[in-house]
């Protein structure tokens, strides 16, 4: 079939185009479709989104991107409603990532859903939220996993702040666009890009806690977050061999220091005994 081919290709695309950091605008490439020149997932870390932007619920309410930000880290997807295969991958990886964590929505974090497509209805939101409800399996995402609508206007707007660059294909009908995921601050910044369809569940509960400068997961997170460097270029977390190396000589330090204690702690027990021993004899 021609539209998932073209998805597919889009998804590729985007995985290349990501390769870099903050790439340059993209050159024509002779042999692509005309509609896939232009599709990226461009990052830009640390910078913000347009909180101010309206939007509409799946109730048809009028609504602000802020109103979901503020006291929790957010999961932002950016998707169409009517998208033949590669937006259903996308949520179909996140909520299958999800699934794993022990995170729950509305207390750990937030997750926020936008059809860049101004043509999706907030009736279209509300089927595609109780379709992905059904999947996750948490009553709290029932009031914290959001699924919204725009206009074309904010539509650009906050796809241009989040570096996803996308195209229509007239041929097909449809639109080409990169795959992916972002972890954006409670501020509003963006934290961490996951690009592709699967996204792993490790990765995205350590972008959420940095995401969150520390206020969600445990001590092991932290220890997690020392060893382990997010990579810009990849879009995942891999492990930090200095730091790794580092932990492991502070714990062997660490470890001797004990035994010595415990030694010495032993050895003096032992000299009060045999005081204690040769005092009664």
């Amino acid at each position: 079939m021609k539209r998932p081919a073209l998805a597919l290709a889009g998804a590729t695309l985007a995985g290349l185009a990501s390769a870099q950091p903050a790439p340059p605008p993209a050159l024509p490439t002779p042999g692509l479709p005309t509609a896939l020149r232009d599709v990226a997932f461009e990052q830009r870390l640390g910078e913000a989104l347009p909180l101010d932007l309206p939007l509409k619920d799946e109730a048809g309410r009028d609504v602000h991107l802020g109103d979901y930000f503020g006291s929790r880290p957010v999961v932002l997807s950016l998707v169409y409603y009517d998208c033949p295969m590669l937006c259903t991958l996308t949520l179909n990886g996140l909520v299958s990532a999800l699934g794993v964590l022990s995170f729950t929505p509305g207390r750990e974090f937030e997750i926020v859903t936008v059809s860049f497509d101004p043509r999706d209805t907030p009736r279209a939101a509300t089927a595609k939220k109780q379709a992905y409800l059904a999947r996750y399996k948490r009553p709290e995402a029932d009031a914290h996993w959001h699924f919204l609508t725009s206009d074309a206007a904010a539509a650009g707007r906050l796809t241009r702040a989040a570096g996803f660059r996308y195209a229509w294909d007239a041929e097909t009908q449809q639109f080409a666009h990169p795959s992916g995921i972002l972890v954006v601050t409670p501020q509003g910044r963006i934290a961490r890009y996951f690009f592709g369809i699967e996204y792993a569940p490790r990765d995205l509960r350590l972008g959420l806690v940095e995401a969150a400068s520390g206020t969600i997961g445990n001590p092991i997170d932290q220890v997690l977050l020392y060893c382990y460097n997010y990579d810009p270029v990849r879009g995942k977390y891999g492990v930090a061999i200095m730091r790794v190396v580092r932990l492991g000589g502070i714990l062997t330090v660490l470890g001797l220091a004990g035994f010595i204690a415990l030694m010495l702690r032993r050895e003096r027990a032992s000299a009060r005994a045999a005081v204690t021993t040769g005092g009664t004899g």
